[in-house]
């Protein structure tokens, strides 16, 4: 465990399973897949068997976010606010946008019939 990261990490290596994340940021699997639930920024690719697939970057987001969590004593709400991201922004699609579009939708319908 008291291997740094970087020694860990092969410098040739694109993509890393799941598993060699976890061994590499000496985090749990389970934490790495809550934190793709909090943080929109970190979604890993998946394969064509559903697993998923890091990028160098992604690993680096992620020892930024455990650096920020676990030495830095942020809260999941800050380390949003530093990655510039809310939960779940609301659509500002206004009223008469919608009006127009259900209108639009109704002439296509009558025009189908």
């Amino acid at each position: 465990m008291g291997t740094s990261p970087e020694k860990k990490v092969s410098s040739d290596r694109l993509f890393y399973k799941i598993g060699e994340i976890s061994e590499i940021t000496e985090l749990e699997s389970y934490v790495l897949r809550y934190w793709e639930t909090e943080f929109p920024f970190l979604k890993p690719r998946k394969n064509k068997t559903g697993q998923r697939i890091y990028t160098r970057k992604d690993l680096e987001i992620i020892l930024q976010i455990k650096n920020l969590l676990y030495k830095e004593k942020y809260t999941i709400a800050g380390v949003r606010k530093i990655f510039g991201e809310t939960p779940a922004k609301k659509s500002s699609v206004s009223i008469q946008t919608i009006q127009e579009i259900r209108k639009k939708l109704k002439e296509i319908v009558s025009i189908l019939k």
